[in-house]
């Protein structure tokens, strides 16, 4: 008989390892929702203009409509049928700033009643000059010391005291550069509730969230993921603004940079909570756009965007004071016209801080997926 050899049966390849796969960095479900967030704000023109194009444009119209201009001309009337109306027309006409005009007593009442004129003449003599005018309006209390000067001084008084003017215009007092800190601040508050209170609703809205729920993802890392979203939609919001606003009205920046950054950030954030607040429970876009221009409505009004907050009276200004925009728009402005340092600005950051952590506390408390 031959012995026959039988070979070694072929060693096939090991079975694959069964366990969870390691994974990677970006893989993380915060870093993927953090990326949906940079997708969905691209996909919408609408976003895009209300945050980028939309300040730009409204401190262009601001900066233009407020700038610096030569001094107004006050229009002052004098009644044609008083004695020496002649002459004191003369005399307001050869002061510079001054346009005098002689009306009749029709014409008169009706340029005032109009505001075609600020002020009117309507007596002259040996006892003095009688004007008529509105104390309520700026311009006309102007106009009243103006040509009750020139008078004056036609009539032979002499000032004991010479008075000399230095004139200055320095950077940091004038409208656009206060009103370009309060529409910085007004852009990070709208980008902030808008953005994230539109977007969680209209997920909501589509059932998304409630497939979102069978995912290897928490409730604080799908908020948080907003909040991260933000941080680099800020960095182009602050910059477009402020160098648009450096570039062409010469804003000041006398507070270090990284300050600044601070607490544009910090504001961010903080609205950024307050959104994710409002939009906790909301269930359709009508509420949440109601609930949202219920918490911004307030502080566009009082916080100081477009003229500062102290012109309020003081029993509300506590309140005022205590409003997040309030806050970042002081810190802003101490930033950039003052230069003031962090210490400085304890009490705003302070406020900051705390509707930061109550909005989103409350936020993860009260959210729902469905």
């Amino acid at each position: 008989m031959t012995e026959t050899t039988l070979a070694p049966p072929e060693r096939s390849a090991p079975p694959p390892e069964i366990g969870p796969r390691r994974r990677s960095f970006a893989d993380h479900p915060l870093v993927q929702l953090t990326l949906v967030r940079y997708r969905e704000f691209l996909r919408e023109p609408e976003a895009v203009f209300w945050v980028f194009v939309f300040p730009i444009l409204l401190a262009a119209g601001l900066g233009i409509a407020f700038r610096n201009k030569p001094i107004d001309v006050v229009r002052v009337g004098v009644v044609s049928t008083i004695p020496g109306a002649d002459s004191i027309s003369r005399v307001l006409g050869r002061e510079h700033g001054v346009t005098a005009l002689l009306l009749d007593d029709t014409a008169a009442a009706r340029a005032l009643r109009t505001g075609d004129i600020a002020l009117l003449v309507i007596g002259a003599g040996p006892d003095g000059a009688t004007y008529r005018y509105d104390d309520t309006r700026p311009e006309s209390r102007v106009a009243r010391l103006t040509v009750d000067d020139v008078l004056q001084r036609a009539a032979g008084r002499h000032d004991p005291l010479q008075a000399r003017d230095t004139v200055v215009r320095e950077r940091g007092s004038r409208y656009i550069d206060f009103v370009v800190p309060g529409l910085l601040g007004m852009n990070i508050m709208g980008s902030g509730i808008w953005g994230v209170g539109f977007a969680i609703v209209d997920a909501r809205k589509k059932k998304l969230l409630k497939r979102l729920v069978a995912t290897p993802m928490s409730r604080v890392q799908y908020l948080l993921s907003f909040l991260f979203s933000r941080l680099t939609m800020l960095l182009l919001e602050v910059v477009t603004l402020l160098g648009f606003g450096a570039l062409v009205f010469g804003i000041p920046f006398r507070g270090p940079l990284w300050q600044l950054a601070f607490i544009c950030l910090l504001g961010s954030l903080c609205f950024t909570a307050i959104g994710l607040l409002v939009a906790s429970r909301a269930r359709t876009m009508e509420g949440a756009s109601g609930l949202m221009n219920m918490v911004m409505l307030p502080m566009w009004v009082f916080s100081g965007v477009f003229f500062a907050w102290s012109r309020y009276p003081a029993s509300v200004q506590p309140l005022i004071r205590a409003l997040p925009l309030t806050a970042v728009n002081d810190a802003i402005r101490a930033n950039m016209l003052q230069g003031s340092s962090i210490a400085a600005m304890m009490p705003e950051l302070g406020v900051i801080v705390g509707w930061l952590v109550l909005s989103f506390v409350l936020a993860l408390k009260l959210f729902r997926w469905k």
